[in-house]
């Protein structure tokens, strides 16, 4: 992964997309809207297609563009896909826990990809290594794979249901026969999962920028709890059996989704301009600019400025360049890696009091070396506005973040955090204000501000 400035945010998830069609070969597709996805995860990639009965697959350590070649994309021909980008939150980063995960099974074989995290996987692992499972892999993915061979004798679909029945935690699944495509999304809908529509088939994705970029249009996101399946009949939706309350990731909002995407009829570009706009009237300040830590904060920025009134201009320049393995043995070059991801613009700063807009501040290592980037360079004041609530409580549902001793928000109160990065005010968005923003009163998991976990959770990493 990134270091340097990313070392102060919470770690991308996964991403899953599936394609099923009549008589394409659909892997440029594939390698296409996994790209589109590639901020979920960096450290691994993979498809798996079929073709006449066949799974065929690729996966390696890397990004997109490091795992496939033409080369490689050419000798996987088949009409129906699957794809996986992946950030470890379970199981080493190595590539023997790369996805999709093929597996071949009495009736058959099918392939798995997987968004998000169990939390009663270690149980489950136990209990069939007890009878005698063997495991390939450290993560909770081969868990599902081997519950659903487990149930084979229902068929896939019913074994689905059956081994639903039994996980605990967020899963976005996309899961791919020799004839069906399916896709399952975890009962409380912590894990985004869409469906889409292309001239001779349909696609499942993380996210909708991956069907904009492969020309698919979208229809519609599939619902908590629901399993949808594809074949040559068309499209099949077996709903939810029991009644969960929705609690989808606010962080997908927040951070993780990109700015052109939709997630459950929220446009997040909107969403986060709207925090910006919440943020400037619960936190207004006397100052002459606005600027944003990019790219994330860019649009919470604009609503800052557009609900202050203060103008908004670019401070810091980033350089999209650095790779993703740069070393930093040292504090030094730590502090150097900071100011090579990021650069101060001048001319934009110099002489001003400065409001300086980003998503979230985990640590807050990070947010004080940026504070004082921008008063070595000449900035009179740097007012801190944040379009998350404080970060208080470890999340186990997908997303890698540090033990609650590392978190600032759980540690230190908001007057002594701005003290720490050296800011002249912080102000963090509300949860009532974020809340607001979604333009909904309920709906979204929001226990890594309040604790309130919409399931039972293991406590060892409190």
């Amino acid at each position: 992964m990134y270091q340097g400035i990313e070392l102060d945010k919470l770690k991308e998830e996964c991403g899953v997309i599936g394609i099923y069609t009549e008589d394409s070969n659909i892997t440029n597709m594939l390698c296409f809207g996994l790209l589109a996805l590639q901020h979920r995860g960096q450290e691994s990639a993979g498809v798996a297609v079929a073709k006449d009965g066949e799974i065929d697959y690729h996966k390696d350590m890397g990004l997109v563009t490091e795992v496939f070649d033409d080369d490689t994309i050419e000798s996987l021909n088949g009409n129906i896909g699957i794809g996986h980008v992946r950030y470890s939150t379970t199981g080493e980063s190595y590539a023997y826990n790369a996805q999709p995960l093929v597996v071949q099974y009495r009736k058959g074989s099918f392939a798995l990809a997987h968004n998000g995290n169990l939390v009663n996987a270690d149980t489950i692992r136990d209990m069939l290594e007890e009878d005698g499972v063997v495991f390939q892999t450290s993560i909770d993915s081969e868990v599902i794979a081997n519950l659903i061979a487990r149930y084979h004798k229902f068929g896939i679909e019913k074994a689905i249901r059956k081994v639903m029945e039994i996980l605990k935690g967020a899963f976005a699944l996309s899961v791919m026969t020799e004839d069906k495509l399916i896709g399952v999304r975890d009962p409380h809908g912590l894990r985004p999962l869409c469906l889409g529509k292309i001239d001779d088939g349909y696609v499942l994705a993380s996210e909708s920028c991956a069907l904009d970029t492969i020309g698919a249009e979208l229809v519609r996101d599939i619902e908590p709890g629901e399993i949808v399946v594809i074949d040559k009949n068309g499209v099949k939706s077996i709903p939810s059996n029991k009644w969960c309350k929705k609690n989808m990731c606010i962080f997908e909002l927040i951070y993780f989704s990109r700015p052109d995407s939709v997630l459950d009829d929220i446009n997040i570009y909107n969403f986060r301009k709207r925090t910006g706009k919440v943020l400037a009237k619960e936190y207004p300040v006397d100052a002459d600019v606005v600027i944003s830590v990019p790219d994330s904060g860019n649009a919470a920025a604009i609503g800052f400025s557009e609900g202050s009134g203060i103008p908004y201009a670019e401070g810091l320049i980033k350089n999209r360049y650095v790779g993703r393995t740069f070393i930093q043995p040292s504090q030094e070059l730590r502090e150097q890696g900071v100011r090579l991801k990021l650069n101060v613009l001048k001319e934009n700063i110099e002489g001003k009091r400065v409001v300086l807009v980003d998503d979230s501040i985990v640590r807050g290592t990070t947010s004080r070396r940026i504070v004082n980037m921008l008063k070595k360079a000449g900035a009179k004041e740097v007012h801190v506005r944040v379009s998350s609530p404080p970060v208080k409580y470890s999340c186990y549902f997908g997303i890698d973040t540090p033990n609650r001793q590392h978190l600032i928000g759980a540690v230190k109160p908001v007057e002594e955090i701005k003290d720490m990065i050296n800011a002249d005010s912080l102000g963090y968005i509300s949860i009532k204000g974020l809340i607001e923003s979604t333009g909904r009163e309920e709906g979204y998991c929001l226990a890594c501000f309040n604790g309130d976990y919409p399931m039972e959770v293991p406590k060892n990493k409190e």
